[in-house]
């Protein structure tokens, strides 16, 4: 059951010492607190019966203001409380202010804001389609955070398997997004922990196949003949590159410049993750780079040639549809590719950070320093490619139980 009280914020008192009155509401022990724009001296407030003193010349008109505050919050603290018990405290302090609950879309929506205004326009987007897409299902704009429960998920995500096709990791991956909003909800007190429709919701995400080269296949686009001037020339470098330079992702490669590299060294922050790492380079991958590298060189251009410093890369909007576009280009040009070397694989450039991290591992570099390179939030992300090398290894020793092939002997001639 909520409670009321009247409270003078002595604290908050103005130069002239006059301190406001505020309207404290507690649901469940955690208290809200409502301004009522009312401002008198500490010596005129009776603390014990809340309200104001006779001294004061105001005093009637201000008690009467105040008992109807306290009854209009009230009695819509009792009927939000019939309508939801499980209200959260700030749903009681919206009702008693005339504010309308946020719904979840109206809180959603506001909250994926802050990664556009970071520059994390990809993260923006994704987001933004992962609630679009829902929209669409509950066929309207507003929709009350007590709507999504287990029974909703459960309905939304046959309706994404069954109605819409999608791929069970592409579930999972909505799902998150929309995990991530509740998450932030509750921290914000929106909604109370026990009503996370998450909480007896599991997401399984399916295994995806990681395509990585091997050494021969490596080799075999490495020496592909091709045109210096063409962009089909550079995109195989930069994939070459990053398959020994750490798999550094191709946002960040795009986006590298001679500032970042030290001789020996390259030093960047990572823009998905924000890590600073330092990737020492090995012989193969200094070759590449240095087919870009000359003495008169400006610090801020960029190591491979795809950026302008004339396109307004300041714009996070213009360079995140920049390197998109280079992405997809480079993309094309890596599936042609393939099929020049004969790679029966479909290449992307995310391969070149499996194909690292898979070389590594077999190379004996312990997880930990592979993890810390790729720049993975946590080892267990790392893990994933741990897994593909042992089960290479354990293929391997199956030769100990291949039964090797019976030697005929030979026939011994008859003599006559």
């Amino acid at each position: 059951m909520p409670t009321t009280k009247l409270i003078l914020f002595e604290h908050k008192a103005k130069k002239n010492k006059e301190a406001p009155i505020y309207l404290r509401l507690i649901k469940d022990r955690k208290p809200k607190y409502v301004s009522l724009k009312l401002y008198v001296l500490p010596k005129y407030w009776d603390a014990e019966g809340e309200k104001v003193k006779p001294g004061h010349p105001n005093s009637v008109r201000m008690n009467a203001y105040l008992v109807e505050r306290t009854n209009d919050a009230m009695k819509s603290l009792l009927d939000i409380e019939i309508d939801d018990p499980n209200a959260p405290a700030i749903a009681l302090k919206q009702s008693v202010m005339g504010v309308a609950p946020v719904d979840f879309f109206t809180y959603a929506f506001r909250f994926i804001k802050q990664y556009e205004s970071k520059g994390k326009i990809g993260t923006y987007r994704r987001f933004k389609a992962v609630l679009t897409k829902l929209q669409t299902y509950t066929g309207s704009k507003e929709f009350n955070f007590n709507q999504l429960n287990l029974k909703f998920l459960q309905e939304y995500e046959n309706h994404m398997r069954g109605i819409l096709k999608n791929q069970p990791n592409t579930i999972v991956s909505n799902f998150k997004a929309i995990r991530r909003i509740i998450n932030e909800a509750i921290k914000e007190n929106y909604i109370l922990p026990k009503r996370n429709p998450f909480a007896n919701y599991k997401l399984f995400w399916e295994p995806s196949e990681r395509v990585f080269l091997t050494e021969e296949e490596i080799e075999a686009l490495a020496n592909l003949k091709l045109n210096p001037s063409s962009m089909k020339y550079h995109h195989r470098n930069m994939y070459i590159f990053a398959c020994h330079a750490g798999g550094i992702r191709i946002s960040d490669l795009i986006q590298l410049k001679w500032e970042n590299f030290t001789g020996d060294h390259i030093l960047l922050s990572t823009k998905k993750t924000g890590s600073v790492i330092s990737v020492k380079l090995p012989k193969k991958a200094l070759e590449i780079i240095q087919q870009y590298y000359s003495e008169d060189v400006p610090k801020d251009d960029f190591i491979f040639p795809f950026l302008d410093k004339t396109d307004k890369l300041k714009d996070p909007k213009i360079l995140h549809a920049r390197i998109s576009s280079i992405t997809t280009y480079t993309n094309t040009d890596l599936r042609d590719l393939a099929k020049d070397a004969k790679i029966d694989k479909h290449l992307h450039f995310h391969t070149s950070r499996h194909t690292w991290a898979t070389r590594a591992l077999r190379k004996g570099m312990r997880i930990e320093y592979v993890s810390k390179l790729m720049g993975h939030n946590s080892i267990r992300t790392t893990q994933v490619y741990a897994k593909i090398v042992n089960a290479d290894l354990d293929k391997a020793m199956e030769v100990f139980d291949e039964v090797p092939p019976v030697k005929k002997k030979a026939k011994k001639s008859s003599k006559k």
